[in-house]
């Protein structure tokens, strides 16, 4: 399907027909007359096109203004992109089992143990980044701080084995002089 801009007229095999308000990255925004405002996947191979309407290019869409957002905030905090974790991982869970028998063990899935991991990871990078940043700190401050850090990466190699791609993986000292 085309790309429809705002004011494209469509119809929908249960929402009936409707005009699309906004044009997102992967979605229409469409107010359906007999339903009300909805948002349907830009895939969604049940909408009817009545009359298209090409939104100019130099007006600024939801989607470019989304993208861009995007972008600055992935640059400036710590939302991460999208890590993959190992195939063989999925579904799997890790069980914590305590040492006094009258307790019960902790089960935590495994994409939830690694969602964590991967978020630890990236707050490590933002804070890199703060640290060589900030205007107040000396150089030896810096590289100081940083080798704690680079120790921190060593400390967490071990869960390495839950990533799909190597690119994502924590290195320690002894990776980074290999680089």
């Amino acid at each position: 399907m085309e790309t429809l801009g705002i004011g494209s007229r469509v119809e929908h095999p249960q929402f009936g027909k409707g005009v699309v308000i906004q044009v997102r990255m992967d979605a229409y925004e469409i107010t359906f007359w007999d339903n009300g405002t909805k948002i349907i996947g830009r895939d969604f191979d049940g909408l009817k096109v009545v009359d298209a309407v090409e939104t100019p290019s130099d007006i600024a869409t939801y989607e470019k203004i989304e993208k861009s957002l995007i972008k600055v905030l992935s640059r400036f905090s710590d939302v991460s992109q999208k890590v993959e974790m190992a195939q063989r991982w999925n579904g799997g869970k890790m069980v914590l089992f305590p040492s006094d028998k009258t307790l019960k063990e902790k089960e935590i899935p495994l994409e939830t143990f690694f969602h964590k991991i991967v978020m630890l990871r990236d707050r490590l990078r933002v804070l890199e980044q703060k640290i060589n940043a900030h205007s107040q700190l000396t150089d030896e401050d810096k590289v100081d701080m940083q080798q704690y850090i680079t120790r921190i990466y060593g400390s967490l190699t071990t869960f390495n084995v839950l990533f799909k791609n190597e690119e994502h993986k924590f290195v320690g000292e002894k990776g980074k002089e290999a680089i």
